[in-house]
């Protein structure tokens, strides 16, 4: 189908159009035949047929009022009818692929003149390259899955399969040898911890708290455990059909008994009498990605301690959903565990020291939520940022406000604090052996946790402020500040408690304190 001919108009043909059976309006040099949407206008007709509206150059009214990505959707791009003579549009939308030119809306290593030492052309590269798969493949489907809490699409769990992203995202390490990476483009022996915050981070950009858990989340903290602490052949039949997004699998250590205190689980682990199997009994609680999970890396306490267990879906495993505060798109669900047999081979790590393959993992995953919860404040300051220079109030733009700037200020100082700890401690990271990172780090990564996601809480309600009733309606010009807003302590929640890592922080710095320092 031909694409319509758009005509160019002056502003004063487009003013004798201002009649309700015959109304334009202009937006950003766009001319708009609104006469017979009229009627459809949410906002009613009055709103259009007002004189400084009706057959106006109605930009700075329709973008007080609405995102521009309202205009991008096709019922309403059927409307135009042309352009204003002379004139170019020059307000745009995301670009695939592209940096954001808003001050801060970037980390300050891809804002344009600045340096960094911790990132090489590789990453640049790489960065690109993800930012354009984010923008082309997941941002939409985040967008659709978030608001009708469907679980992702296979579609896009495919697609990262097919450059490895699935792999990448449990960091670097020999589970990467043989692979192609995003084809071709870092080699799997130079893949390190920064690659893997870009990937993290790229994906936090689309705004979508449960979308991000739910874009198998379970496997980045359900997983390590049987790469670290399973046999040869466990890895062999399980992690290729999860790398391949073909298998789901999930961590289940939470239940409704026991959240940040690991050592009162209550799920039960019995040997059979031939002791060829586990017969697991109990339940799991708040468990991510469960309701679509294949496999449960599962903490149970066991005659010697506690033991980890990869139980299989099957006879005796049920899953119900549990709707919390972000969508349903994150399959978080209630676990029960009913006489569930399983071999004995499934043991991850040696019996009754489970609570090792359980602390292992934590601060790799606390160390992405970090790079989640980091990404995600920039892009709440960029929307501040946009919103504070765009709306009026008191005649005059927000921005004009001293108020607005004092906030504006501390959410910037608060996001690039956190990012340049996190940077800090990812290049710890890299030059860490896991034993290492389990003796320094463990501490370091506990604080940053709890700072960030107490920043971010922070920074969450400023943002509601600055946008006013809109930051707490689920759509429009606030939708992101509202979803962010309601979402954010997830974070604050997940993978400890900000009051325990904080402790944590304290009692591994009191372990390495000298006996004989004395003021």
């Amino acid at each position: 189908m031909a694409a319509k001919e758009l005509k160019q108009f002056t502003l004063e043909e487009v003013a004798e159009h201002n009649k309700p059976d015959d109304l334009w309006v202009v937006i950003d040099a766009k001319v708009y035949n609104l006469s017979r949407f009229k009627d459809l206008h949410p906002g009613g007709i009055s709103v259009l047929t007002d004189g400084e509206i009706a057959g106006q150059d109605a930009t700075e009214a329709f973008y007080g009022l609405h995102r521009h990505e309202v205009l991008e959707r096709p019922q309403y791009q059927r409307l135009q009818i042309g352009t204003i003579q002379g004139e170019q549009p020059v307000i745009y939308s995301r670009i695939v692929g592209e940096l954001s030119d808003v001050p801060y809306a970037e980390p300050t290593w891809l804002s344009q003149g600045y340096h960094s030492p911790y990132y090489t052309d590789n990453h640049r590269k790489f960065q690109q390259a993800i930012r354009r798969f984010a923008d082309e493949f997941i941002y939409e489907d985040a967008q659709a899955r978030e608001e009708d809490g469907k679980r992702p699409s296979q579609s896009v769990i495919d697609q990262m399969a097919a450059v490895n992203l699935h792999a990448m995202r449990m960091g670097p390490g020999k589970h990467l040898q043989g692979l192609s990476l995003m084809n071709g483009l870092v080699k799997p022996e130079e893949f390190n911890y920064f690659h893997e915050l870009i990937i993290t981070q790229e994906i936090a950009r689309c705004g979508a708290r449960g979308y991000g858990d739910g874009l198998m989340g379970g496997k980045v903290i359900g997983l390590p455990p049987v790469l670290n602490f399973g046999s040869e052949a466990l890895k062999a039949r399980v992690v290729p059909e999860v790398f391949a997004g073909k298998k789901f699998i999930c961590l289940a250590i939470s239940e409704a008994q026991a959240g940040s205190d690991v050592m009162g689980l209550q799920t039960t682990a019995v040997k059979s009498e031939d002791g060829r199997e586990w017969i697991v009994n109990g339940t799991k609680k708040w468990i991510t990605n469960a309701t679509f999970a294949d496999y449960f890396t599962v903490g149970c306490k066991t005659e010697d301690g506690l033991t980890v267990i990869l139980i299989e879906r099957g006879p005796g495993v049920e899953t119900r959903q549990i709707k919390t505060s972000y969508s349903t798109t994150a399959g978080t669900a209630y676990i029960t565990f009913d006489n569930v047999r399983v071999p004995v081979e499934n043991t991850l790590g040696e019996e009754g020291r489970g609570i090792f393959v359980i602390l292992s993992n934590f601060n790799h995953e606390r160390w992405v939520m970090c790079c989640s919860s980091a990404r995600s404040q920039r892009s709440i300051v960029e929307e501040c940022l946009k919103w504070a220079t765009q709306r009026k109030a008191f005649g005059k733009p927000l921005i004009s406000q001293a108020v607005i700037r004092s906030k504006l200020a501390a959410m910037i100082a608060r996001t690039e604090s956190v990012q340049s700890w996190l940077e800090n401690v990812t290049y710890q990271m890299c030059h860490m052996t896991y034993k290492q990172q389990s003796q320094k780090l463990a501490g370091q990564i506990a604080f940053l946790k709890s700072y960030s996601t107490r920043c971010a809480q922070e920074t969450a309600k400023d943002a509601v402020q600055i946008f006013g009733g809109r930051g707490i309606t689920r759509t429009g010009m606030g939708r992101f500040i509202e979803h962010y807003h309601r979402t954010v302590t997830f974070d604050a929640l997940l993978g400890g408690a900000e009051d325990v890592l904080s402790d944590l922080g304290v009692r591994q710095a009191m372990r390495a304190m000298p006996k004989n320092a004395r003021l």
